[in-house]
């Protein structure tokens, strides 16, 4: 494998996304970041060609964290570019995150580390649930204080981080969709019961991430709600697939009420301290 250059864009662009499903963080951070540095998701790649083609692919963040794109398992190679640099973290299809974590001989466990079923749907597809008496509304239409509590709620139940302040956390979140416009909440008449948001966006796709229903108001309905009219949003403006992880059975049933269909699983790993690759 070679180290990208600038020039090797628009064939980086196409690999990731004919492997869409499992490249949202990298490409939604190629087209936001660029490959120049200057912030921490800024990207690095490298790659590996075959007939003039990508084969394979190496993406890695500026703050560390690798989205291994290898359907070749090139781990060897992979491991040679890495030795010496620091990996905060993993994202990407689970069977080539656990090879490559035990070539690299990371940790068994980060401080962040889940296995979640990887879930796609074309929009033309979904199955939009009846939305009478329900409204979808920014962000900033609901107390602040009450989308806080849920943020960092969520965060304890389905992103636990050790070391991690969930209060300052979900402030800092919020903030961020606030400011991005990628959350919205969804209201009951004029109660707000749930949230649902895009944690990466692109014009082709995007990935369903922070969804969210208090305990008390679970089984109802509600976040199937909230993601098809999120879904419906997108779709209006071009958007013609979704990507989801779900972290939990009654998740899956949910999504899968709207037309989503299971096609892999993805791992989000992230370690407490950057781990540095030992050749």
């Amino acid at each position: 494998m070679i180290r990208a250059t600038l020039q090797d864009r628009p064939a980086i662009e196409a690999f990731l996304k004919a492997h869409i499903a499992t490249s949202m963080f990298p490409l939604a951070n190629l087209r936001r970041y660029g490959m120049s540095g200057g912030h921490s998701r800024a990207m690095q790649f490298w790659v590996r060609w075959e007939a003039g083609e990508i084969v394979d692919l190496l993406p890695l963040s500026d703050e560390g964290a690798l989205f291994p794109q290898c359907p070749n398992r090139v781990w060897g190679d992979v491991k040679t570019i890495l030795t010496g640099k620091a990996v905060k973290g993993m994202l990407g299809d689970a069977e080539q995150i656990a090879e490559l974590r035990n070539v690299l001989g990371l940790p068994a466990h980060g401080g962040l580390d889940v296995e979640e079923p990887l879930y796609e749907l074309p929009l033309k597809d979904m199955l939009v649930p009846d939305c009478t008496g329900f409204t979808l509304r920014p962000l900033t239409d609901a107390p602040r204080d009450l989308i806080i509590a849920w943020r960092c709620a969520y965060l304890k139940e389905a992103l636990p981080m050790p070391g991690e302040d969930p209060k300052q956390k979900a402030k800092d979140d919020v903030d961020s969709f606030i400011a991005a416009d990628t959350h919205r909440v969804l209201y009951e008449g004029d109660t707000p019961m749930a949230m649902t948001g895009f944690n990466a966006t692109l014009p082709e796709a995007v990935q369903i991430g922070a969804v969210y229903t208090p305990p008390a108001d679970r089984s109802r309905g509600l976040a199937r709600r909230a993601v098809a009219m999120h879904l419906q949003e997108a779709q209006a403006d071009g958007v013609e697939r979704a990507i989801l992880f779900a972290a939990s059975p009654q998740a899956c049933k949910a999504y899968e009420a709207i037309g989503f269909r299971r096609t892999g699983d993805y791992t989000i790993l992230f370690y407490q301290e950057p781990q540095v690759i030992y050749g």
